[in-house]
């Protein structure tokens, strides 16, 4: 599975420095990090709500589909910042045998 995700950040790199007029990644690195921001929130409410009428209709397609949408978009905001997809799967890691309320009381304490 990493190496989907793998390849996605690859395919990212290499389209930030395309034309923005044939680059969809590209335009978006072109408008800049607040217009990646935008798409990122834009992504997180479509997913919410389609999370929301799987729940009532039990279909799910809906629920992938935008969550796939908000994951390639966040992908785009870690390029944009230099950052990855190891990045977060390093800290995913980290949290391993890590109780979820220990973890939230030690960022508290940072």
């Amino acid at each position: 599975m990493n190496d989907v995700l793998e390849q996605l950040a690859q395919v990212l790199e290499a389209r930030k420095e395309a034309d923005p007029d044939s680059s969809y990644v590209a335009s978006l690195h072109a408008r800049g990090l607040n217009k990646i921001l935008e798409k990122v929130g834009e992504e997180c409410i479509e997913t919410v709500i389609a999370a929301k009428d799987a729940q009532q209709s039990g279909e799910t397609d809906d629920v992938v589909y935008e969550t796939a949408d908000l994951w390639f978009h966040s992908l785009v905001m870690l390029s944009n910042l230099g950052l990855g997809p190891d990045d977060v799967l390093k800290e995913l890691a980290r949290r391993f045998d890590l109780s979820g309320h220990d973890e939230k009381a030690a960022r508290k304490n940072t």
